[in-house]
């Protein structure tokens, strides 16, 4: 991609992060969630470039070009990878009075929730995109509530068993497990049945309109060389997650927020609703400015609908160069 440069960082002792930056000017943080990369913000990167903006992307850790991750499911824990995006933001942003704005995916708006939990003296304002920030629940281990909810077959429990789900995909191929991650747009949870993780015909699944085969090919690259291991590894670290923060049990976040959401994402549809729209979200994010719940859209749409979510994307990056911050939440 033109433009772009890539560099390394070390951070957190052993892990070497690879990360992209485009442009000059404040930054902006792009944090990508699973199964994606660095190259997942590929539409939004030379965007906010073009706009002004310094657009710095990581592959965080266990992915991509980013090495030096232990095969531990203890070693990716939201401490973990919040010290990594840390560690990167005093390489590229040293002052700590240079705040920067937060975008983030799943996972990504994940480790961006966190983040802002942990030091929100180094964010201005986060945009957070499928996955809303739910506070620890004290009574609630993580993986005993998704099997009881979903049943064994969810794929955040068949992730569970040590080698096996890579194994599973081993057999199928990697650039056929992510044209079926990658392509997913169906607002049911998602199943992955033991020997079968995505049925019986797993090659016939066509690219989204979003995804070409070009795409396909750089992430069916990256992954042949690093594996799923780390990847799958947050979700293995999940009742650990839990555990570790309980001293942040009733926190909430304080940076000035904004949300978007598509309607078919199964985030949306299988547990979120009530909260975004009845006050909890609102209750737990003191400064959440806006949130947006895009019709027809699936979890990844930024890059189903690139252009609107750019559209998104700048005008709250504009709007703290010229108005205060309102913790008015509106819902469009």
């Amino acid at each position: 991609m033109e433009g772009i440069q890539h560099k390394f960082v070390n951070v957190s002792g052993n892990i070497n992060m690879h990360y992209v930056e485009m442009g000059q000017g404040p930054i902006v943080l792009f944090l990508h969630g699973f199964p994606e990369l660095w190259y997942t913000w590929r539409h939004q990167i030379p965007f906010v470039a073009s706009a002004g903006y310094r657009a710095v992307a990581p592959d965080l850790r266990g992915y991509g070009d980013t090495t030096g991750a232990p095969n531990d499911p203890s070693a990716f824990t939201m401490l973990h990878v919040v010290g990594d995006v840390v560690a990167l933001l005093d390489s590229v942003a040293p002052s700590h009075k240079d705040k920067v704005f937060v975008v983030g995916h799943d996972w990504g708006a994940m480790v961006a929730w966190n983040l802002c939990l942990f030091r929100p003296d180094r964010v201005k304002a986060v945009l957070n995109m499928s996955v809303p920030f739910t506070p620890r629940n004290p009574e609630r281990i993580p993986l005993v509530a998704l099997r009881a909810a979903y049943g064994d077959d969810f794929y955040m429990c068949r992730f569970q068993e040590r080698d096996e789900i890579e194994a599973e995909f081993a057999k199928i191929g990697t650039k056929v497990v992510l044209k079926n991650l990658l392509s997913y747009h169906n607002p049911s949870p998602l199943l992955i049945p033991k020997g079968k993780p995505f049925g019986d015909s797993p090659n016939e699944t066509h690219l989204p309109p979003w995804l070409t085969e070009e795409d396909l090919n750089y992430y069916t690259t990256k992954y042949n060389n690093s594996g799923f291991t780390g990847p799958i590894n947050y979700y293995r670290a999940l009742n650990l997650n839990w555990e570790l923060m309980a001293a942040w049990s009733g926190a909430h976040i304080n940076v000035p927020t904004k949300f978007i959401i598509g309607d078919m994402d199964i985030t949306y549809t299988t547990a979120n609703k009530e909260y975004i729209h009845k006050g909890g979200f609102k209750r737990d994010v003191t400064f959440l400015m806006e949130v947006v719940v895009i019709k027809g859209v699936g979890h990844f749409l930024h890059e189903e609908k690139p252009d609107e979510i750019n559209d998104h994307i700048l005008s709250f990056l504009k709007s703290f160069s010229w108005k205060s911050i309102s913790s008015t939440c509106s819902i469009s």
